[in-house]
């Protein structure tokens, strides 16, 4: 869910799934205005194990109170584990039918934790759908939306499920 908070927007959601076994984790972004992340919170499990985790952008990227080296240039955070994080870098792009534009991203997923560098490319389709090409993580599809903005559709990867 995204909504308004301060003088921004806070997204947060739950994300489960299974992959060596039960993963839960709750996340937390704050990001400015123009939907560029400011920090982040995640905790949860994985394998019966606690996780908690900590990111923060003050023109260096920092996890766990740790600077990360490189990433000085990236406004966005991206969960490998939610589709979710498209949102926010989809937002601030602004893309109109037809554009496109590179929006890399600190990536982070939860087998690795460490930030690195997701270049991303995204070019908009129509209202529901942008071409998305991940060049480093040899990804192509075409992602298709819900009304909400949200990522309905990650082909091979994720597909959101309708409420009952």
């Amino acid at each position: 869910m995204i909504r308004k908070w301060n003088d921004g927007w806070v997204l947060t959601g739950f994300a489960a799934f299974f992959e060596q076994g039960v993963t839960g984790l709750h996340y937390r972004l704050e990001l400015d205005s123009d939907y560029s992340t400011l920090r982040a919170r995640i905790e949860g499990f994985r394998e019966d194990r606690a996780v908690a985790h900590e990111f923060r952008r003050e023109g260096a990227w920092y996890l766990d109170g740790t600077q990360v080296a490189g990433l000085d240039d990236l406004v966005h955070l991206d969960f490998g584990f939610t589709p979710a994080t498209n949102l926010q870098q989809l937002r601030h792009a602004g893309l109109a039918e037809g554009e496109e534009a590179d929006i890399p991203a600190a990536w982070f997923d939860i087998g690795e934790p460490t930030l690195v560098r997701l270049p991303q490319h995204y070019r908009r389709l129509a209202d529901d759908r942008y071409q998305y090409d991940s060049p480093t993580a040899s990804y192509s599809a075409v992602l298709e939306l819900a009304h909400n903005g949200f990522v309905r559709l990650y082909p091979g990867l994720w597909e959101m499920e309708e409420p009952r």
